[in-house]
């Protein structure tokens, strides 16, 4: 029995896990849950896998859920991150969404955990620490991506020197095919309208303007310990193949399966074995076609940004991800459009004085500069 944590519970990828866990009772236990502030669904999980520790970003909302169960309820970022390093818990799985999720993630493997990493933006922000501290500490992290967990299964068992590059697929959104004066109208709906995945807004506005392939680029760049010019996105509309691995000889391995987050969770959740029909058949008579095209980084600038900060290095992917999180709520909120995403990242990119990180401190004060930069551009173009 597998006793497992779940950071961020009632988001998108925290709700597929628990779907996991109900259907394979006998393997996982569920030992600790934390949520923002979704307190109705949060009391309900509670209810349903009886948590031995929980805890809710929200203050006023742990207050709330204290009144209402005898479980003791930590709250606050201290409260989350002591969930994550929960002495009872053998696997951790990291899927609060934003920088929010980094403090939280570094204590579970500062615990020496097994994490099951949902949350890309830990390693956008501080991967090389995050990656150096879970070596040295002895904690596995296990991409939850679907993207990630492809090349996670892709290269398992094999030597780093045989892979020439890693081929992250991308949906392309549901603006596929449009050009940057097609975009300048679109709306949030229009937005939200993902073709083949099911995630929530953040992620979904993410998917549409590519900065979600971005982050992943960063993402498996720390990972995999590979270079980012050795890390290729390709748009694959049908969703099928959900990365590629080219060899030295020039041969691939590819991932395949229908696009559900189930997948690649229950793998991480039950590895190094699998379990039994997770997700639903992949009938290949069935597929007509899987189509492949290069991204068109004219009409989605995001992508060529997210290169540029992880090629920089330092303090600039901090930068680069908080000016999105601020950008990418405005938008939310119908405060900018869609094209002034990009916009906003690339001005605080080009303002920001970059600097190494050898500490968390550095990082966090990054992203508190970016937020601020980027709000007073929102302020000063769009009120």
């Amino acid at each position: 029995m597998k006793r497992i944590s779940i950071l961020g519970s009632t988001g998108s990828i925290g709700k597929s896990a628990l779907e996991v866990v109900l259907r394979y009772k006998d393997e996982f236990e569920v030992v600790g849950l934390t949520a923002n502030s979704n307190i109705k669904l949060l009391e309900e999980q509670i209810k349903t896998f009886d948590p031995e520790i929980v805890a809710v970003a929200d203050e006023s909302g742990a207050a709330e859920l204290r009144k209402k169960l005898k479980i003791e309820i930590l709250s606050g970022e201290r409260g989350i991150s002591d969930v994550a390093s929960y002495g009872n818990t053998d696997f951790v799985l990291s899927a609060i969404v934003g920088f929010a999720g980094l403090l939280p993630t570094l204590a579970a493997v500062k615990a020496g955990k097994t994490v099951g990493l949902a949350n890309k933006e830990s390693l956008v922000v501080a991967g090389e620490m995050v990656m150096k501290t879970a070596a040295r500490l002895g904690a596995a992290i296990i991409p939850v991506d679907s993207e990630h967990s492809a090349i996670f299964q892709c290269i398992e068992g094999r030597s780093r020197d045989s892979i020439r590059r890693i081929v992250l697929t991308a949906s392309g959104g549901p603006f596929l095919g449009r050009n940057k004066k097609e975009l300048a109208g679109v709306t949030v709906e229009d937005a939200l309208k993902h073709p083949r995945w099911d995630m929530g807004r953040k992620i979904t506005i993410d998917s549409a303007t590519l900065m979600n392939k971005g982050l992943e680029v960063i993402e498996a760049h720390y990972l995999f310990d590979s270079s980012p010019d050795k890390i290729d996105v390709l748009i694959h509309p049908q969703s099928i193949v959900h990365s590629m691995v080219e060899f030295r000889d020039r041969s691939y391995i590819a991932q395949l399966s229908i696009p559900d987050m189930k997948g690649p969770i229950a793998y991480a959740l039950s590895y190094p074995n699998r379990l039994d029909d997770p997700m639903p058949y992949l009938d290949l008579s069935k597929i007509e076609k899987l189509t492949f095209r290069k991204p068109d980084v004219g009409s989605f600038p995001c992508l060529s940004y997210a290169y540029e900060a992880s090629k920089t290095g330092g303090t600039m992917p901090a930068v680069l991800n908080a000016a999105n999180e601020v950008a990418v709520e405005a938008f939310l909120r119908n405060a900018i459009g869609f094209n002034d995403i990009p916009a906003i990242i690339e001005n605080t990119m080009h303002s920001h004085k970059n600097t190494t990180v050898t500490e968390i401190e550095e990082v966090v004060e990054a992203d508190r500069w970016a937020r601020e930069k980027a709000r007073e551009t929102i302020e000063r173009r769009y009120a």
